[in-house]
């Protein structure tokens, strides 16, 4: 019997040398792919020396295609004014944003220039994942870069609504997420991407074994053909808010950041320069409040967002777009066109 027990241990700790062997093939394999995501980002406000306040922001992102592009997520990049991407072998390329999607946290970006023989990690069928499968995560939380954490599937989260004609998803996982692991890649035993790190929940600030990654899918089909960046962070006005700052109709889209250089720039667009605090929110006020997108009337429709996303999509590039914007009172008519 004593000699059948120690069998059965010795099989398990070859079971576990064996997991071990492929966790470490396959970050060997994947690693290479990811980035570490860093930004610079104009505060609102100077610094002690008059000069404009600058942060600097930190994410993960992976490599998907050899000419450079990268998945991340949109609440690292969407409204930096300037973005660069670190490899494993700590050198560091300048990248812009070419298509970001807020409502579902995924963004793409392009670096500016591609070293040739870059690692480029494959996209998934995240709808393949059940709740159980082992997952990993690489990325770089805290600034710790290419830390890997491994956990499972703990379940899917599929809210209601679309964006962009899609239904959202997210996948619920127990594997370690902190501070600078948003954007990074979710990987199969396989090596392949079936996620986006996005958020996690939690009550005291770290990880607490509630973390969640947009579907591979999703982020897939929403940053695909017609994708775009606005480049600016924008809070929903409506009720005692938008009577406050005498909007003209039941509801407007205050315009709180606008990333240098992005399309909202190029027309024009104002970001706000005043922060307070009103109804228990943080707003930055001074900023222009979009009325209209082309024929789309902003309103309080809780598909709003969703119809907004779908006509910039289907708008071809180059295609004129005119918003319609109320600016000191008055209301202005700005004109551009779909870039990426």
């Amino acid at each position: 019997m004593r000699r059948f027990a120690l069998v059965i241990v010795a099989l398990a700790g070859l079971g576990r040398g064996a997991a071990a062997q492929q966790l470490r093939s396959l970050f060997q394999r994947t690693s290479g792919a990811v980035v570490v995501v860093r930004t610079l980002e104009r505060n609102v406000g100077v610094d002690p020396e008059g000069k404009d306040a600058v942060s600097a922001g930190l994410g993960s992102g992976t490599i998907i295609s050899q000419d450079g592009r990268i998945l991340t997520a949109a609440h690292v990049v969407q409204t930096a004014d300037r973005v660069g991407v670190e490899l494993k072998d700590g050198r560091f390329f300048t990248a812009r944003v070419i298509a970001s999607s807020p409502r579902a946290d995924v963004a793409m970006l392009q670096m500016d220039s591609t070293p040739p023989g870059l690692t480029v990690a494959p996209m998934g069928n995240s709808d393949s994942l059940q709740t159980g499968d082992e997952v990993v995560v690489v990325g770089a939380p805290y600034g710790l870069s290419y830390t890997l954490t491994v956990g499972h599937v703990s379940g899917r989260l599929r809210p209601p609504g679309t964006i962009g004609g899609l239904a959202m998803e997210f996948i619920q996982t127990d594997a370690a997420i902190n501070q600078g692991n948003s954007g990074g890649p979710m990987f199969n035993l396989q090596g392949e991407v079936v996620g986006v790190v996005s958020y996690i929940l939690s009550k005291s600030g770290g990880f607490e074994g509630l973390g969640f990654a947009v579907s591979a899918n999703v982020a897939r089909g929403l940053l695909g053909s017609g994708s775009f960046w606005t480049g600016v962070d924008g809070l929903l006005l409506t009720g005692d808010l938008a009577r406050l700052l005498n909007v003209p109709q039941p509801a407007g889209l205050l315009i709180q950041l606008v990333a240098e250089g992005s399309p909202a720039a190029a027309m024009g667009i104002r970001p706000g320069d005043l922060p307070v605090r009103m109804q228990e929110q943080d707003l930055i006020l001074g900023g222009d409040i979009v009325l209209a997108i082309g024929e789309i009337q902003v309103s309080a429709d809780p598909g709003i967002e969703d119809r907004v996303e779908q006509y910039l999509r289907t708008l071809p590039l180059g295609a004129p777009i005119a918003i319609k914007a109320l600016r000191g009172g008055t209301v202005i008519t700005l004109t551009g066109a779909k870039v990426r």
